[in-house]
Protein backbone atom coordinates (compact mmCIF):
# COMPACT_ATOMS: atom_id res chain seq x y z
CA UNK A 1 0.00 0.00 0.00
CA UNK A 2 1.38 3.31 -0.87
CA UNK A 3 1.31 6.07 2.15
CA UNK A 4 -0.02 9.29 0.97
CA UNK A 5 -1.07 12.49 2.36
CA UNK A 6 -3.69 15.20 1.66
CA UNK A 7 -2.31 18.36 0.64
CA UNK A 8 -4.59 21.40 -0.61
CA UNK A 9 -1.44 23.19 -1.88
CA UNK A 10 -1.41 27.38 -1.74
CA UNK A 11 -4.52 26.98 0.48
CA UNK A 12 -2.60 24.48 3.14
CA UNK A 13 -0.86 25.53 6.90
CA UNK A 14 1.15 22.39 5.95
CA UNK A 15 4.14 22.62 4.22
CA UNK A 16 5.76 19.82 1.84
CA UNK A 17 9.04 19.51 4.05
CA UNK A 18 6.65 18.90 7.16
CA UNK A 19 4.79 15.86 5.20
CA UNK A 20 8.02 14.68 4.35
CA UNK A 21 8.58 14.23 7.64
CA UNK A 22 5.23 12.03 8.58
CA UNK A 23 7.41 9.34 5.87
CA UNK A 24 4.57 9.41 3.58
CA UNK A 25 6.14 9.12 -0.24
CA UNK A 26 2.80 10.21 -2.40
CA UNK A 27 0.99 13.69 -2.36
CA UNK A 28 -3.24 13.46 -2.89
CA UNK A 29 -3.73 17.22 -4.10
CA UNK A 30 -6.59 18.87 -6.39
CA UNK A 31 -6.23 22.85 -8.12
CA UNK A 32 -8.81 23.58 -5.84
CA UNK A 33 -8.51 27.85 -6.92
CA UNK A 34 -9.85 26.47 -9.97
CA UNK A 35 -14.20 27.30 -10.38
CA UNK A 36 -16.07 24.04 -10.80
CA UNK A 37 -16.72 22.77 -14.50
CA UNK A 38 -13.71 24.76 -15.58
CA UNK A 39 -10.63 23.34 -17.36
CA UNK A 40 -7.78 22.59 -15.63
CA UNK A 41 -5.06 23.71 -17.91
CA UNK A 42 -1.57 21.86 -18.33
CA UNK A 43 0.47 24.56 -17.49
CA UNK A 44 -1.67 24.87 -14.00
CA UNK A 45 -1.02 20.89 -13.29
CA UNK A 46 2.62 21.16 -14.55
CA UNK A 47 3.25 23.58 -12.06
CA UNK A 48 1.38 22.35 -9.09
CA UNK A 49 3.02 18.82 -10.26
CA UNK A 50 6.93 20.41 -10.59
CA UNK A 51 6.14 21.55 -6.25
CA UNK A 52 5.33 17.79 -5.14
CA UNK A 53 7.97 16.33 -7.12
CA UNK A 54 10.84 19.10 -6.09
CA UNK A 55 9.49 17.99 -2.42
CA UNK A 56 10.51 14.31 -2.77
CA UNK A 57 6.97 13.26 -3.82
CA UNK A 58 4.56 11.43 -6.34
CA UNK A 59 1.59 13.25 -7.49
CA UNK A 60 -0.30 10.14 -7.00
CA UNK A 61 -4.09 10.77 -6.76
CA UNK A 62 -6.26 13.86 -7.55
CA UNK A 63 -9.03 14.85 -5.02
CA UNK A 64 -11.08 15.74 -6.61
CA UNK A 65 -11.53 16.71 -9.64
CA UNK A 66 -15.32 18.43 -8.90
CA UNK A 67 -18.52 17.46 -11.05
CA UNK A 68 -20.51 20.78 -11.66
CA UNK A 69 -23.67 20.61 -9.95
CA UNK A 70 -25.49 21.48 -13.56
CA UNK A 71 -24.12 17.70 -13.95
CA UNK A 72 -25.83 16.58 -11.29
CA UNK A 73 -29.21 18.44 -11.39
CA UNK A 74 -29.12 17.62 -15.39
CA UNK A 75 -29.72 21.38 -16.35
CA UNK A 76 -27.79 23.84 -17.94
CA UNK A 77 -24.41 23.37 -20.95
CA UNK A 78 -23.73 19.92 -20.02
CA UNK A 79 -22.20 19.16 -23.41
CA UNK A 80 -19.51 22.21 -22.25
CA UNK A 81 -19.31 20.54 -19.23
CA UNK A 82 -18.98 17.50 -20.11
CA UNK A 83 -16.19 18.25 -22.83
CA UNK A 84 -14.20 20.36 -19.66
CA UNK A 85 -13.92 17.41 -17.56
CA UNK A 86 -12.89 15.17 -20.18
CA UNK A 87 -9.75 17.68 -21.33
CA UNK A 88 -9.11 18.24 -17.78
CA UNK A 89 -8.59 14.47 -17.90
CA UNK A 90 -5.96 14.82 -20.88
CA UNK A 91 -4.59 17.39 -19.35
CA UNK A 92 -3.60 15.04 -15.94
CA UNK A 93 -2.57 12.35 -17.72
CA UNK A 94 -0.41 14.08 -19.85
CA UNK A 95 1.35 15.32 -16.90
CA UNK A 96 1.67 11.55 -15.06
CA UNK A 97 -1.51 11.65 -13.28
CA UNK A 98 -3.85 8.49 -13.56
CA UNK A 99 -5.97 8.37 -10.23
CA UNK A 100 -9.04 10.91 -10.02
CA UNK A 101 -11.51 11.04 -6.83
CA UNK A 102 -14.79 12.55 -7.02
CA UNK A 103 -17.82 12.43 -5.38
CA UNK A 104 -21.68 13.06 -6.41
CA UNK A 105 -23.35 14.73 -3.03
CA UNK A 106 -25.37 17.57 -4.13
CA UNK A 107 -24.29 20.92 -3.08
CA UNK A 108 -22.70 20.16 0.22
CA UNK A 109 -19.26 17.69 0.74
CA UNK A 110 -18.82 16.31 3.70
CA UNK A 111 -21.19 17.94 6.88
CA UNK A 112 -20.64 17.50 10.59
CA UNK A 113 -22.14 19.86 13.28
CA UNK A 114 -18.65 20.17 15.76
CA UNK A 115 -15.63 20.72 14.41
CA UNK A 116 -13.66 20.55 17.67
CA UNK A 117 -15.61 18.31 19.87
CA UNK A 118 -13.32 16.80 23.28
CA UNK A 119 -12.21 13.63 23.35
CA UNK A 120 -10.96 11.21 25.97
CA UNK A 121 -7.39 12.36 27.05
CA UNK A 122 -7.54 15.78 25.61
CA UNK A 123 -7.70 16.94 21.73
CA UNK A 124 -10.48 17.54 19.65
CA UNK A 125 -12.19 15.27 16.95
CA UNK A 126 -15.08 16.38 14.37
CA UNK A 127 -18.75 15.14 15.12
CA UNK A 128 -22.03 15.10 12.95
CA UNK A 129 -24.63 15.56 15.91
CA UNK A 130 -27.97 14.17 14.69
CA UNK A 131 -30.01 16.75 17.18
CA UNK A 132 -28.02 19.61 15.85
CA UNK A 133 -28.10 18.80 12.67
CA UNK A 134 -32.15 18.62 13.09
CA UNK A 135 -31.87 22.06 14.81
CA UNK A 136 -30.35 23.63 11.86
CA UNK A 137 -32.92 22.08 9.40
CA UNK A 138 -36.13 22.47 12.01
CA UNK A 139 -35.62 25.84 13.35
CA UNK A 140 -32.62 27.73 11.43
CA UNK A 141 -33.10 26.77 8.15
CA UNK A 142 -37.13 26.30 7.91
CA UNK A 143 -37.56 23.41 6.56
CA UNK A 144 -40.86 21.81 7.38
CA UNK A 145 -40.34 18.74 5.25
CA UNK A 146 -37.30 17.74 7.57
CA UNK A 147 -39.92 16.88 10.81
CA UNK A 148 -40.68 13.00 8.81
CA UNK A 149 -36.27 13.16 8.28
CA UNK A 150 -35.02 12.41 11.77
CA UNK A 151 -37.37 10.67 14.87
CA UNK A 152 -39.25 12.20 17.70
CA UNK A 153 -36.93 11.67 20.35
CA UNK A 154 -34.53 13.45 18.00
CA UNK A 155 -36.40 16.49 16.86
CA UNK A 156 -36.98 16.63 20.77
CA UNK A 157 -33.28 17.42 21.53
CA UNK A 158 -32.99 19.18 18.51
CA UNK A 159 -35.86 22.20 20.20
CA UNK A 160 -34.16 21.86 23.55
CA UNK A 161 -30.55 23.18 22.33
CA UNK A 162 -32.29 25.28 19.85
CA UNK A 163 -33.86 27.04 22.65
CA UNK A 164 -30.78 27.11 24.83
CA UNK A 165 -28.56 28.39 22.27
CA UNK A 166 -27.31 31.75 21.58
CA UNK A 167 -26.56 33.44 17.96
CA UNK A 168 -22.87 32.21 18.70
CA UNK A 169 -23.84 29.08 19.16
CA UNK A 170 -26.08 29.26 15.93
CA UNK A 171 -23.30 30.96 14.31
CA UNK A 172 -20.51 28.14 15.05
CA UNK A 173 -23.06 25.57 13.76
CA UNK A 174 -23.24 26.79 10.47
CA UNK A 175 -19.84 27.38 9.90
CA UNK A 176 -19.24 23.98 10.84
CA UNK A 177 -21.79 22.84 8.46
CA UNK A 178 -20.20 25.02 5.95
CA UNK A 179 -16.49 23.32 6.64
CA UNK A 180 -16.66 20.38 4.18
CA UNK A 181 -16.77 22.31 0.94
CA UNK A 182 -13.45 22.35 -0.17
CA UNK A 183 -10.79 24.95 -1.24
CA UNK A 184 -11.71 28.50 -1.36
CA UNK A 185 -15.46 27.66 -2.41
CA UNK A 186 -17.95 30.08 -0.89
CA UNK A 187 -19.41 29.32 2.49
CA UNK A 188 -23.19 30.34 2.42
CA UNK A 189 -25.19 32.41 5.04
CA UNK A 190 -28.66 30.87 6.06
CA UNK A 191 -30.90 32.40 3.08
CA UNK A 192 -28.00 31.50 0.10
CA UNK A 193 -28.36 28.38 1.49
CA UNK A 194 -31.91 28.17 1.35
CA UNK A 195 -31.72 29.91 -2.34
CA UNK A 196 -28.78 27.28 -3.19
CA UNK A 197 -31.25 25.00 -2.00
CA UNK A 198 -34.61 26.38 -4.18
CA UNK A 199 -32.22 25.18 -7.36
CA UNK A 200 -32.57 21.11 -6.42
CA UNK A 201 -36.19 21.78 -5.60
CA UNK A 202 -37.97 18.05 -6.93
CA UNK A 203 -34.75 16.72 -7.53
CA UNK A 204 -34.94 13.06 -6.29
CA UNK A 205 -32.90 9.86 -6.02
CA UNK A 206 -33.99 8.30 -9.45
CA UNK A 207 -32.90 12.14 -10.98
CA UNK A 208 -29.80 11.92 -9.27
CA UNK A 209 -29.33 8.65 -10.26
CA UNK A 210 -30.23 9.49 -13.96
CA UNK A 211 -27.60 12.30 -13.96
CA UNK A 212 -24.83 10.37 -12.68
CA UNK A 213 -25.41 7.59 -15.01
CA UNK A 214 -25.07 10.21 -17.73
CA UNK A 215 -22.10 11.65 -16.43
CA UNK A 216 -19.98 7.70 -16.39
CA UNK A 217 -21.35 7.16 -19.94
CA UNK A 218 -19.92 10.77 -20.96
CA UNK A 219 -16.28 10.54 -19.12
CA UNK A 220 -15.46 6.71 -18.52
CA UNK A 221 -14.46 5.98 -22.31
CA UNK A 222 -12.10 8.89 -22.60
CA UNK A 223 -11.00 7.44 -19.16
CA UNK A 224 -10.05 4.02 -20.30
CA UNK A 225 -8.54 6.03 -23.32
CA UNK A 226 -6.13 7.78 -20.94
CA UNK A 227 -5.61 5.04 -18.86
CA UNK A 228 -6.77 6.81 -15.87
CA UNK A 229 -9.13 5.34 -12.92
CA UNK A 230 -11.64 7.41 -11.96
CA UNK A 231 -12.76 6.44 -8.01
CA UNK A 232 -16.30 7.98 -6.54
CA UNK A 233 -15.79 8.83 -2.31
CA UNK A 234 -18.89 7.79 -0.73
CA UNK A 235 -21.48 9.67 0.43
CA UNK A 236 -20.63 11.80 4.06
CA UNK A 237 -22.23 11.01 6.46
CA UNK A 238 -23.84 8.34 4.34
CA UNK A 239 -28.06 9.70 4.51
CA UNK A 240 -30.07 12.59 2.39
CA UNK A 241 -29.09 15.35 3.81
CA UNK A 242 -31.00 19.10 3.87
CA UNK A 243 -33.13 16.82 1.82
CA UNK A 244 -30.89 16.18 -0.92
CA UNK A 245 -30.95 12.69 -2.56
CA UNK A 246 -27.19 10.75 -1.59
CA UNK A 247 -26.86 7.88 -3.49
CA UNK A 248 -23.19 6.31 -2.90
CA UNK A 249 -24.00 5.39 0.31
CA UNK A 250 -24.30 1.60 1.05
CA UNK A 251 -23.36 -1.64 -1.20
CA UNK A 252 -26.39 -1.48 -2.76
CA UNK A 253 -25.53 1.85 -4.32
CA UNK A 254 -21.87 1.53 -4.91
CA UNK A 255 -23.14 -2.02 -6.76
CA UNK A 256 -25.27 0.31 -9.40
CA UNK A 257 -22.99 2.93 -9.90
CA UNK A 258 -19.92 0.29 -11.34
CA UNK A 259 -22.93 -1.77 -13.23
CA UNK A 260 -24.16 1.53 -14.52
CA UNK A 261 -20.71 1.74 -16.62
CA UNK A 262 -18.63 -1.79 -16.46
CA UNK A 263 -15.45 -0.47 -16.80
CA UNK A 264 -12.21 -0.66 -14.19
CA UNK A 265 -12.15 2.97 -15.55
CA UNK A 266 -15.21 3.76 -12.90
CA UNK A 267 -14.39 2.41 -9.27
CA UNK A 268 -14.53 3.27 -5.63
CA UNK A 269 -12.52 5.51 -3.31
CA UNK A 270 -12.71 3.02 -0.23
CA UNK A 271 -13.72 5.16 2.28
CA UNK A 272 -14.15 3.50 5.86
CA UNK A 273 -15.02 6.30 7.83
CA UNK A 274 -18.17 7.46 5.21
CA UNK A 275 -19.33 3.98 4.95
CA UNK A 276 -18.39 3.34 8.64
CA UNK A 277 -21.12 6.22 9.74
CA UNK A 278 -24.32 3.35 8.30
CA UNK A 279 -24.74 0.89 11.04
CA UNK A 280 -26.09 -1.29 7.92
CA UNK A 281 -22.56 -1.57 6.47
CA UNK A 282 -19.66 -3.59 6.48
CA UNK A 283 -16.80 -1.77 5.38
CA UNK A 284 -14.62 -4.86 5.39
CA UNK A 285 -16.99 -7.08 3.57
CA UNK A 286 -17.75 -3.75 1.36
CA UNK A 287 -14.17 -3.82 0.49
CA UNK A 288 -13.77 -7.36 -0.10
CA UNK A 289 -16.97 -7.33 -2.33
CA UNK A 290 -15.83 -4.59 -4.74
CA UNK A 291 -11.90 -4.90 -4.26
CA UNK A 292 -10.95 -5.34 -7.78
CA UNK A 293 -12.39 -1.91 -8.31
CA UNK A 294 -10.98 0.10 -5.50
CA UNK A 295 -8.18 2.50 -6.63
CA UNK A 296 -7.85 4.53 -3.30
CA UNK A 297 -8.47 3.72 -0.13
CA UNK A 298 -9.47 6.34 2.49
CA UNK A 299 -8.53 5.02 6.01
CA UNK A 300 -10.51 6.35 9.53
CA UNK A 301 -13.03 5.06 12.04
CA UNK A 302 -15.99 6.42 13.43
CA UNK A 303 -17.96 5.85 16.48
CA UNK A 304 -21.55 5.50 16.18
CA UNK A 305 -24.25 6.64 18.67
CA UNK A 306 -27.77 4.82 18.17
CA UNK A 307 -29.36 8.62 17.31
CA UNK A 308 -27.68 8.59 14.22
CA UNK A 309 -24.79 11.07 15.50
CA UNK A 310 -20.89 9.62 15.24
CA UNK A 311 -17.76 11.13 15.37
CA UNK A 312 -14.35 10.48 14.51
CA UNK A 313 -12.38 7.98 16.78
CA UNK A 314 -8.95 7.44 16.47
CA UNK A 315 -7.80 4.83 13.75
CA UNK A 316 -7.57 2.02 15.29
CA UNK A 317 -10.51 2.17 17.60
CA UNK A 318 -13.99 2.88 16.48
CA UNK A 319 -16.78 0.32 15.05
CA UNK A 320 -14.34 -0.45 12.01
CA UNK A 321 -12.42 -3.44 12.59
CA UNK A 322 -9.46 -1.25 10.98
CA UNK A 323 -7.28 -4.62 10.87
CA UNK A 324 -9.83 -6.83 8.72
CA UNK A 325 -10.56 -3.93 6.44
CA UNK A 326 -6.84 -3.32 5.98
CA UNK A 327 -6.29 -6.61 5.24
CA UNK A 328 -8.63 -7.07 2.56
CA UNK A 329 -7.15 -3.98 0.91
CA UNK A 330 -3.60 -6.34 1.15
CA UNK A 331 -4.94 -9.48 -0.33
CA UNK A 332 -6.34 -7.64 -3.01
CA UNK A 333 -2.99 -6.22 -3.41
CA UNK A 334 -1.84 -9.52 -3.30
CA UNK A 335 -4.10 -11.04 -5.83
CA UNK A 336 -3.13 -8.66 -8.33
CA UNK A 337 0.28 -9.00 -7.81
CA UNK A 338 -0.17 -12.43 -8.97
CA UNK A 339 -1.91 -10.94 -12.45
CA UNK A 340 1.55 -9.40 -12.84
CA UNK A 341 -0.04 -5.86 -12.77
CA UNK A 342 2.42 -3.06 -12.35
CA UNK A 343 -0.66 -0.93 -10.51
CA UNK A 344 -0.86 -4.09 -7.84
CA UNK A 345 -0.13 -1.05 -5.17
CA UNK A 346 -3.20 0.49 -4.13
CA UNK A 347 -2.89 4.29 -2.60
CA UNK A 348 -4.37 5.11 0.50
CA UNK A 349 -3.93 8.28 2.73
CA UNK A 350 -4.96 8.64 6.58
CA UNK A 351 -8.30 10.03 6.65
CA UNK A 352 -9.03 13.25 9.19
CA UNK A 353 -7.78 13.25 12.47
CA UNK A 354 -8.05 14.26 16.13
CA UNK A 355 -6.12 17.80 16.58
CA UNK A 356 -3.69 16.70 19.46
CA UNK A 357 -0.76 18.86 20.93
CA UNK A 358 -0.09 21.84 19.01
CA UNK A 359 -2.63 20.98 16.35
CA UNK A 360 -4.82 23.48 18.23
CA UNK A 361 -2.49 26.16 17.07
CA UNK A 362 -2.13 25.41 13.64
CA UNK A 363 -5.55 26.36 12.13
CA UNK A 364 -5.72 23.46 9.18
CA UNK A 365 -8.39 22.53 7.26
CA UNK A 366 -10.75 20.86 9.69
CA UNK A 367 -10.07 17.37 10.44
CA UNK A 368 -7.02 17.58 8.31
CA UNK A 369 -3.99 18.10 11.56
CA UNK A 370 -1.06 17.28 11.19
CA UNK A 371 0.24 15.24 14.83
CA UNK A 372 -3.46 13.71 14.32
CA UNK A 373 -3.06 12.23 11.34
CA UNK A 374 0.41 11.57 11.57
CA UNK A 375 -0.76 9.41 14.41
CA UNK A 376 -2.89 8.10 12.31
CA UNK A 377 -0.34 6.83 9.76
CA UNK A 378 1.79 5.46 12.14
CA UNK A 379 -1.05 3.08 13.29
CA UNK A 380 -1.59 2.17 9.98
CA UNK A 381 1.95 2.06 9.22
CA UNK A 382 2.23 -0.55 12.25
CA UNK A 383 -0.83 -2.80 11.08
CA UNK A 384 0.06 -3.09 7.77
CA UNK A 385 3.55 -3.83 8.56
CA UNK A 386 2.41 -6.51 11.15
CA UNK A 387 -0.19 -8.21 8.40
CA UNK A 388 2.50 -7.76 5.81
CA UNK A 389 5.35 -9.94 7.93
CA UNK A 390 5.68 -13.20 6.16
CA UNK A 391 4.26 -16.32 8.36
CA UNK A 392 7.41 -18.06 10.33
CA UNK A 393 7.57 -21.84 8.78
CA UNK A 394 6.22 -24.03 11.86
Amino acid sequence: MIESWRWYGAFDKISLPEIAQTGASGIVTALHEIPYGEIWSRQAIAAHNSAIHTAGFTWNVVESLPIHEDIKRGSGNLATLFANYRQSMANLAAEGVHTICYNFMPLLDWTRTDLQSPVKGGGTCLRFSAPRMAAFELFMLGREAAEADYPAEVRQAAAIWFQQSSEADRDGLLTSIMAGLPGAYARYTVEGLKTALAGYEGLGRSDLRASYRQFLQEVVPAAEDLNIRLCVHPDDPPRDILGLPRIVSDADDIGWILDAVDSPANGLTLCSGSLGANPANDVAAIARRFADRIHFAHLRNVAKDADGSFEEAAHLDGDTDMVDLVAALLDEEARRRAEGRADHAIPFRPDHGHELLSDATRDTHPGYPLIGRLRGLAELRGVIRALSRPVAAQ
